[in-house]
């Protein structure tokens, strides 16, 4: 088989709150992607923070494998841009573009793309220059990174919805079930769902561009997400609500027919799924499982557990989780009496959260779910005796995964930021353990 194109399109903070997993969002490109592709269900991030999201998923690796730990826009860096799939895919002879924006490197040329199409039509947008890229009707295969900033919040707020197009009514709205349903959450969630539509508006030009190029049958398009809403308690959490992303793709190697997959996958298992379809020998480093033969009906499950990290935001709140199928644990590695609540990025959700004490909310040490009777993670089942084996067995699996990775972080050691990272008196930005810098700025 030749070598496939490759689109990965991507957005910010959009978890699965977009049409094609049941909600009522009108992101109608999106759902076509759906309808002729391939959709996972179950699919999860590495990390429910920016940088070491994207990081993880364009090195195959996990974020304190890759050595991603803040973000970007906050002085981390990738440490091993050479791990990134541009440079892989650059050695089989692949022609890899940047369209929109790259939140892993501060400088752009570490990350190996050889077009960096910003430099070439700066004033263009990302779908724009996208299309740009795809009109020119590459003769060798390419590798095309189209990253939005919606839906991103934008202040307290979000984008607006495509011109010319009525905003959401927020009357007819629901909220995300981690909140109460009311008129506050109800106008933050319609704006949401104006910025998702905003979304799916740009990627439909980029998806109309492969149709009108004749590149659609020989491209597969990876259409996901960072990780979970920019709303209280989702973002920056490693429960579902947090790391639960949307995930479709479209294109060669039996990703079509508008195939469901409910079983377990993670973005790290996106870099070895290129290499099996693009024939490419996997790096060493890779820690994913191609997930070509759950497309194919091979085989039921890749993984039986994803995990989940967290490390820098706005301020040092280090957490691990394990998820089953059945079972959700988590783990803090500080001693932390409150949320560091400056993690949560600023809106009228968390206004009114806060307003009705989320601040005096208990930090556990440790939580486990089941995510079977309680998939909102909502009742903590850590300290019942009756749990007390699973308990066991999902503490041994979690440590066992930290010492078979090399995680560095413990209640005594922390990732360290870089020198290039701006640090405040934690006292003036976290709520948490004062042994711990925070960072400024929320992005």
């Amino acid at each position: 088989m030749n070598k496939p194109n490759i689109i990965y399109i991507h957005s910010h903070d959009t978890g699965r709150y977009v049409q094609p997993y049941g909600h009522a969002i009108p992101t109608p490109n999106i759902q076509k992607l759906a309808e002729e592709g391939v959709l996972f269900r179950n699919a999860f991030c590495a990390n429910p923070t920016c940088s070491p999201s994207r990081a993880a998923l364009l090195t195959g690796q996990w974020a304190h494998s890759c050595g991603m730990g803040g973000l970007a826009n906050r002085g981390w860096s990738l440490p091993v841009p050479e791990h990134l799939i541009p440079h892989t895919l650059n050695k089989v002879g692949y022609v890899t573009a940047l369209a929109g924006f790259q939140h892993v490197v501060r400088n752009v040329k570490d990350t190996g793309y050889q077009r960096i199409l910003a430099q070439e039509n700066g004033n263009a947008g990302a779908e724009e220059r996208a299309c740009a890229f795809l009109d020119e009707k590459p003769n060798k295969p390419f590798f095309l990174d189209v990253g939005f900033g919606e839906t991103h919040r934008r202040a307290k707020g979000f984008d607006p919805p495509p011109d010319g197009e009525p905003k959401t009514d927020p009357r007819y709205v629901k909220p995300p079930p981690t909140f109460p349903d009311n008129p506050v959450t109800r106008q933050d969630m319609a704006e949401y769902i104006d910025a998702a539509r905003r979304l799916d508006w740009k990627m439909g030009k980029v998806f109309d561009a492969l149709e009108k190029n004749g590149l659609a049958e020989d491209t597969l398009v990876i259409c996901t997400t960072d990780h979970g809403l920019a709303f209280p308690r989702m973002k920056c959490h490693v429960t579902d609500h947090g790391i639960g992303v949307m995930l479709i793709a479209r294109g060669p190697g039996g990703f079509d027919s508008g195939k469901v997959v409910d079983s377990l996958v993670s973005q790290i298992d996106l870099f070895p799924t290129i290499c099996e379809l693009a024939e490419i020998e996997p790096p060493e480093w890779l820690q994913g499982h191609s997930i070509l033969p759950l497309v194919g009906s091979e085989v039921d499950d890749i993984r039986d557990a994803i995990f989940a990290e967290v490390n820098y935001h706005c301020c040092y709140e280090p957490q691990r989780a394990i998820r089953t199928k059945r079972w959700k644990y988590i783990r803090r590695y500080d001693n932390a009496k409150q949320w560091a609540l400056p993690n949560c990025d600023d809106s009228i959700s968390k206004s009114y959260m806060l307003e009705n004490d989320w601040a005096d909310q208990p930090v556990e040490s440790e939580r486990l779910y089941d995510v079977v009777f309680d998939s909102s993670e909502a009742h903590n089942l850590a300290g019942n005796p009756e749990y007390a084996d699973v308990l066991a067995e999902m503490r041994e699996r979690l440590e066992q995964w930290r010492k078979d990775t090399a995680d560095p972080v413990d209640e005594n050691q922390i990732m360290t930021p870089p020198d290039t990272a701006v640090l405040n008196d934690p006292s003036d930005v976290s709520p948490g353990d004062k042994r711990y810098p925070a960072v400024d700025i929320v992005g």
